[in-house]
């Protein structure tokens, strides 16, 4: 490769040793001068036109510092070929990197030359060494503030000094961000500085407040903020949760930033994350037991991995060994998985108690059911979530602060009637304080986003879709296996893990496009009716053995291979594709049957 357009450089993840592991090209003398003519332009100078003459002169002058650049890496290539770990590497590699500070393999040269000095040198003169080093960083991120590489050799300096200054450290880091508050590489450097120096969380939090306090707008400062308050002010009941005193007063500051700039979306981003869903723990949300397929289905509140999850299945009292797996077989996080019992293990003459359990961290979660003598299967679900099913638990005490939230964040629409944060924010706290109450107004206030920010159109009628889904699956009557999903608008299919017991879904006179989403999930689905939208990929549609019937009319499915997902669905023998481009071509009857021969019934005739 030419010099002049880039320069090979070679990674080595283990600074004790000389062998190259992951090439990667680093940033040339060209590179460098492009970056400053950008800079010059982005700080609105203007260029000043030079003479011929002047530009020959530049010419040469760029010729002349590359010829030299080359020469300094190439010599110092060699040396480190040769292992050699000497002051003349020591002075070579910052002169390289006083022009080009990300070139990581001379910081990583650099980190192999005071590793062999350590032999040699007593703690005083490491120590004096490694203060020089810091002096050359400094240097470094004067012409190069944001530059990974210096950031990351100056926490291996502190890391390796004999008797580091911490508290130096974070003077230096406020000099920084006084001079950028939105350097998020020196944000990373003050939290590995305050890891180190155990500075408690409470004198960061008050730092993050006065830089809040100094500018508003400061992404990097909210964000660790979020990261500080679950440990100066914990909740006790619910794990990385944040005191809901503290949680109630932050919304007011967030208020304040908001009120003083509503287009600046640093304060909205956090409010958002105030206002985010409580996480819950680790549970068995539901079961399905299938004595036909001599199996079991469990959903899980969170994603999990079969091979590495403590899983017991307890029947009639007595441990049972099967296999776990996810519905497609991979060996992936899911939140749904199969277990296989073993042959005859279900047996139809009697009444039979089945426990699965869960080792998690907060310790032993389980679920149980009985499938009854005689009966097929038996499904078992909480039935103490319902309106909680999709928005953390509140008090009373915030709920109403929460009521007064959302009363501010309308005056504020009123005063600021096209500012789009303010809108999304009304909407969350709708969300938040009653979903189901809200549903008309929430939608209203989509519909007005769509046409204020059409960019982003797709994401708000997903929003609406997500809310539509939720309020459906609150709203169903406990116990049912129905889901009546048809005639919504829907542009999207959320929250399937919901779904997992559902036997027949109603997905008609929508808008979706495709399904080609984890509709294996549903491993209880018999009936799927997705007619009237614009669907041309089912690929999500694989691996259901109860699947009976799919109905697929009017929608924009051109060839017999887009069907090929469902052959692994081999109880399915009823399909309908009436109104497919497909269904006008020349012997499609004979390429359905040849990729799908499980099917009997096709458009309502016998194969």
């Amino acid at each position: 490769m030419d010099v002049f357009d880039g320069t090979y450089g070679m990674y080595n993840s283990k600074q004790n040793t000389n062998t190259p592991l992951k090439k990667f090209v680093v940033p040339s003398i060209k590179v460098c001068f492009w970056r400053i003519r950008k800079q010059w332009k982005m700080h609105g100078r203007l260029k000043v036109k030079t003479t011929a003459e002047q530009q020959e002169a530049k010419r040469k002058e760029r010729e002349e510092k590359l010829s030299k650049y080359q020469a300094a890496t190439g010599r110092l290539f060699e040396k480190r070929k040769n292992a050699e770990h000497d002051g003349e590497a020591l002075d070579l590699t910052g002169r390289i990197l006083a022009h080009n500070s990300d070139f990581l393999t001379m910081w990583n040269y650099r980190k192999e030359i005071f590793q062999a000095f350590h032999k040699d040198k007593s703690s005083d003169e490491m120590q004096q060494l490694y203060q020089d080093e810091l002096s050359f960083l400094e240097t470094c991120l004067k012409s190069n503030p944001k530059s990974y590489s210096v950031w990351e050799h100056r926490c291996w300096v502190m890391d390796c000094m004999p008797q580091p200054n911490w508290q130096r450290e974070l003077l230096l880091c406020g000099k920084f961000l006084e001079y950028d508050e939105r350097n998020f590489h020196c944000w990373d450097y003050r939290r590995f500085v305050v890891r180190r120096a155990n500075i408690p969380p409470q004198e960061e939090l008050k730092f993050s407040t006065d830089k809040i306090s100094s500018n508003f707008s400061n992404y990097s400062s909210w964000h660790y903020r979020s990261k500080l308050l679950p440990l100066v002010h914990p909740d006790m009941e619910q794990p990385q949760g944040v005191e809901e005193t503290a949680l109630l007063q932050e919304h007011e500051l967030a208020q304040n930033a908001f009120f003083t700039d509503p287009n600046d979306q640093s304060a909205w981003f956090y409010h958002r994350w105030l206002l985010g869903r409580a996480e819950r723990d680790q549970s068995i949300r539901c079961l399905h037991v299938c004595r036909p397929l001599n199996r079991l289905v469990a959903t899980f509140s969170k994603h999990l991995k079969a091979s590495a999850a403590t899983l017991n299945v307890v029947k009639d009292g007595e441990v049972i060994t099967g296999r776990w797996h996810t519905p497609r077989g991979t060996d992936t996080f899911e939140q749904v998985l199969i277990f296989e019992f073993p042959e005859h293990s279900l047996t139809p003459d009697r009444d039979q108690h089945i426990h699965v359990t869960l080792d998690t961290e907060a310790g032993l979660v389980g679920r149980e059911c009985v499938l009854g003598a005689g009966h097929p299967e038996v499904f078992s679900r909480d039935i103490t979530e319902s309106q909680e099913l999709f928005r953390s638990e509140l008090s009373v005490a915030k709920s109403s602060v929460l009521q007064q939230e959302l009363e501010s964040c309308q005056q504020l629409h009123e005063l600021e009637p096209d500012n789009k944060w303010a809108i999304l924010s009304v909407v969350l706290l709708m969300r938040a304080i009653d979903p189901i109450t809200y549903q008309e107004q929430t939608l209203q206030y989509v519909d007005k986003l769509t046409s204020l920010d059409s960019y982003r159109r797709n994401y708000y009628s997903d929003l609406s879709s997500r809310f539509l889904i939720e309020n459906t699956v609150m709203q169903s009557e406990e116990g049912t296996n129905k889901l009546d999903l048809s005639g919504k608008g829907l542009t999207c299919v959320r929250h399937l893990d919901h779904m997992t017991l559902v036997v027949q879904l109603d997905l008609s006179n929508n808008r979706l496009t495709t399904l080609d989403i984890p509709v294996y999930m549903l491993q209880c689905l018999k009936l799927l009716l997705a007619d009237n939208n614009n669907i041309e990929s089912i690929a999500g549609l694989t691996n259901m053995p109860l699947l009976g019937r799919v109905s697929l009319r009017n929608n924009r499915i051109a060839k017999a291979q887009a069907l090929a997902p469902l052959a692994s669905c081999t109880n399915v023998s009823v399909l309908d594709l009436e109104g497919n481009p497909v269904c006008s071509t020349e012997g499609f009857k004979s390429d359905i049957v040849s990729v799908l021969q499980q099917i009997k019934v096709l458009d309502g005739s016998k194969i």
